[in-house]
């Protein structure tokens, strides 16, 4: 028995055909539509069981079933050891991942694989990502409880009125950069050259960022959409470089191209910032609480697991993923090395960083109003929060 919860046993009739038993379960005040429709409908059965009455022998069998369960079930009064609960079944939640399955992703299939979100009371269901599927608006439906987003994207939705929190950070700083052919040693050296994007508002800002963190003339980039065709579009000479994210396409582009150049936004004038964030709507954080607790849980023991042994991790993501390729998964995870962490902890969401971040998303016009931090994130679910 749980401090949380209480069970006592009702008075027993003379001819022992009735016991009742009465178990409140309190969780944050709430009591599940699911708990009561079982007490309707074992209330119901009671009643119509008083009103066509068994054969003698069938009561006394029952009655001796009652005492032995009420027995087991109340601690035969006592309450103390011995005691046990009714195990809760997990809650269902969908996660939906931001890109195709790739090594930051993962802690997910950690927590997952080895049955840690299950640990923690609930039972995630990974989703990765269509052509056309739309976080934002499965966020917002219900259709989807959680998502990983790019931290831009959640500006993005915000400023449009979605009313969207992140509660725990994937990485802990910006996976954007420019990749560029080895001719090019400085992002300044762009200047006068095309640099392909992928047509996502963050990219403009992230090549401005760059080339004027280098002392370059970002106006003197010619910027060409190739949607997300960096590694290609570099290798064949379409571009000298392109905007993407470090960790997956600067892998590629290494392997592919000996000598390629990565300049990441965050080595030229760009705060660090968490490029990834689990978010949910604002709905579900105040509906269903422990929902979002048990989910940040998992993640967060799921994340820790790609720390300590990342290649256990590893073996969970491309067991959970099949079509992920282990070679460069590996090279992707050996790339991503400490950014999964801020002061030796997973999933943190620090607020001096996401201060720094908001000043630096409206100066280079991502958005047009500098986002309310303190609205816009909640780390009152990470542990030890």
């Amino acid at each position: 028995m749980t401090s949380s919860g209480s069970c006592r046993c009702g008075r027993w009739v003379a001819n022992a055909q009735y016991l009742q038993c009465e178990l409140h379960v309190r969780d944050n005040d709430r009591v599940t539509l699911r708990e009561k429709v079982t007490r309707r409908r074992t209330g119901e059965s009671l009643r119509m069981g008083a009103a066509y009455p068994r054969p003698l022998a069938m009561a006394a069998r029952l009655a001796i079933l009652l005492v032995l369960a009420a027995l087991a079930g109340c601690g035969g009064g006592g309450g103390g050891a011995g005691t046990t609960t009714p195990e809760q079944p997990p809650l269902d939640a969908t996660l939906l991942l931001d890109f195709a399955p790739n090594a930051v992703h993962a802690g997910v299939y950690a927590a997952t694989r080895r049955g840690l979100d299950r640990k923690e009371g609930i039972d995630l269901r990974v989703q990765a990502p269509g052509a056309s599927t739309d976080a934002v608006r499965l966020l917002v439906s219900g259709r989807a409880q959680l998502a990983i987003l790019d931290i831009h994207d959640l500006a993005l939705a915000r400023e449009r009125g979605r009313d969207l929190v992140g509660v725990m950070a994937i990485v802990q700083r910006p996976l954007a950069a420019v990749l560029a052919a080895p001719a090019i040693r400085t992002p300044r050296d762009l200047e006068g050259h095309r640099v392909g994007v992928t047509g996502l508002p963050s990219d403009d800002a992230v090549l401005r960022s760059i080339v004027r963190g280098a002392g370059g003339d970002p106006a003197r980039v010619r910027s060409t959409t190739i949607g997300f065709n960096a590694v290609a579009s570099v290798v064949s000479g379409r571009v000298a470089g392109a905007t993407a994210f470090w960790n997956v396409e600067g892998v590629a582009l290494r392997e592919r191209m000996p000598g390629a150049r990565e300049f990441r936004v965050d080595d030229y004038g760009a705060p660090v910032y968490p490029e990834l964030v689990v978010t949910v709507a604002r709905r579900t954080l105040q509906q269903d609480p422990d929902l979002v607790r048990s989910a940040v849980r998992a993640l967060v023991r799921g994340y820790e697991v790609v720390v300590h042994d990342p290649d256990a991790a590893l073996r969970d993501l491309t067991a959970g993923a099949p079509d992920v390729d282990p070679v460069e998964a590996k090279r992707q995870l050996d790339a991503l090395g400490p950014a999964f962490e801020a002061d030796g902890q997973v999933g943190v969401l620090d607020a001096r960083r996401l201060r720094a971040w908001a000043a630096w998303e409206v100066e280079f016009g991502i958005v047009k109003r500098k986002p309310d931090v303190e609205a816009m994130f909640d780390a009152s679910f990470l542990p030890g929060a």
